[in-house]
């Protein structure tokens, strides 16, 4: 099969919405949808009343109409809310979850899906992190509905999900193993989907997507191949230069003078002995030029994922004025990314584009009351009593230490769902009027976003990006 040879990245809470992968998907490549928080995005998107009519489209199209009503009826607001009333909570994801954030949840991702492909025939792809396992089941059978194509993982090692994506092809009740502190040897922890008991559905089988693993090293990729049933389709090899989460390092978390973490030789894959595995994959991380796409491609790779790129034009979802300003910055050699380690819940290092204002500022991040009612990175734990509690080291501090979690864990941690809701103006207004501040992530070649902004502009499209790494192809690729 003849894969995409660019695909977009699966960036934030929405940034990489159904706008920018529609338009990227136009041109040939791989749009690729996030999926993360689509209950969230599509509850707050409708409760911001739908001026543009494409919800209501996708709603129309979804196949069991009542579900869909009842999801609208929920959280549409005509007109639209005052931006000074807050939005209305949602269900919190959690092991046995209700039938409301079922329907939600599979709506949501169905919705995004079917729009990223509306008007064109090319693939679409959502990428999920493994680290927030409790949506998977739902998210993946909503955009299976609507015909999605190729899924993609990383932020875990995400073993599951080719059985997961077999089973739900078949509409088989699917079950999914979540990771639980404190569980002892040999109990397993598991939510349970059966599609079936949403409604019944016109159709007996779906179409089973490609599924690509998100992957920082050979072993890992070998590790999926062999034990995986099946065995993943393909991969993504993601460099520490990429925006979002980033793999650790090998061998643990040790920090430079700038206390990032410091990666060497061992984080290095060896493209040769990768490409000898046999598996299509592409390369990821500061691949943003037409110099590493043709280095990728000589070197046995599909071609390659960038996201920075796109994360800041037009079509992307980041919040307009917001984007104009972080595209001034970099244009005046202002901006700088920081790659933290400690500044997610989930331990991952994470990318942090440091703009005056936003999470990243400590002013701002010491004014913000430490609050967790989104969800999407707690950890479940074992409590004395046996049952599964959820806990997260951003939340309230004492919240956390009465949870049985340390006083270690939380220092430093930023509210990455609340600060990412806002980057794409999804942010909750709270009682005292007060809004969630900004979280903006984004890779290290984002101090090089000039080189797609055409002469004379001081914004640029996807297309833009596109014709911009194809620009130095050698002749016989097409």
């Amino acid at each position: 099969m003849k894969h995409p040879m660019i695909i977009q990245g699966g960036m934030g809470v929405s940034v990489s919405n159904y706008v920018l992968a529609n338009a990227v998907a136009k041109t040939g490549n791989l749009g690729v949808i996030s999926g993360t928080a689509m209950d969230l995005v599509l509850a707050r998107r409708l409760q911001q009343g739908d001026p543009n009519g494409d919800l209501r489209a996708a709603f129309d199209a979804f196949p069991l109409k009542e579900m869909a009503e009842r999801v609208w009826n929920k959280y549409f607001v005509p007109g639209g809310k005052a931006d000074s009333k807050p939005f209305i909570s949602r269900p919190m994801p959690n092991m046995n979850p209700g039938k409301p954030w079922l329907e939600l949840t599979v709506v949501a991702n169905f919705v995004e899906v079917w729009l990223a492909k509306r008007g064109h025939s090319n693939p679409i792809g959502i990428n999920l992190l493994e680290k927030i396992q409790l949506p998977h089941v739902p998210s993946l059978f909503g955009a299976m509905l609507a015909g999605v194509d190729y899924v993609l993982m990383g932020a875990g090692i995400p073993r599951q999900i080719p059985a997961v994506l077999d089973s739900l092809s078949q509409l088989n009740s699917t079950s999914y193993r979540i990771d639980v502190t404190g569980a002892g040897p040999g109990e397993v922890y598991e939510t349970q989907f059966d599609p079936k008991e949403l409604g019944e559905w016109t159709t007996d089988t779906l179409k089973r997507p490609f599924f690509l693993a998100i992957v920082s090293s050979t072993a890992l990729a070998q590790n999926l191949l062999k034990k995986c049933t099946p065995p993943v389709d393909g991969f993504v090899i993601e460099g520490p230069l990429a925006g979002g989460h980033n793999a650790p390092p090998r061998g643990g978390i040790t920090l430079d003078e700038n206390n990032e973490p410091i990666y060497g030789p061992k984080d290095e894959v060896d493209l040769p002995s990768f490409a000898a595995l046999g598996a299509p994959f592409w390369l990821a991380g500061a691949y943003g030029e037409p110099e590493m796409l043709n280095h990728a491609l000589e070197n046995g790779a599909q071609g390659i994922q960038v996201g920075t790129a796109f994360a800041f034009c037009n079509e992307s979802g980041i919040e307009p004025t917001m984007k104009a300003e972080i595209i001034r910055q970099c244009l005046a050699g202002e901006v700088e990314v920081h790659t933290s380690a400690v500044a997610s819940p989930t331990g991952f290092p994470f990318k942090i584009a440091r703009v005056k204002g936003t999470l990243s500022d400590i002013a701002t991040y010491k004014n913000r009351t430490r609050i967790c009612d989104l969800g999407y990175l707690r950890t479940c734990y074992k409590q004395e009593d046996g049952k599964i509690g959820y806990r997260c080291p951003a939340e309230p501090v004492d919240d956390y230490l009465k949870k049985g979690g340390s006083i270690e864990d939380t220092e430093g941690r930023m509210c990455v769902c609340n600060g990412l809701m806002s980057t794409v103006d999804l942010g909750q207004t709270r009682k005292d009027g007060t809004h969630e501040p900004v979280l903006v992530t984004a890779g290290n070649d984002l101090v090089k976003i000039a080189r797609y902004i055409p002469e004379g502009q001081t914004d640029y499209t996807a297309e833009d990006v596109i014709a911009m790494l194809t620009s130095k192809l050698p002749v016989s690729v097409s």
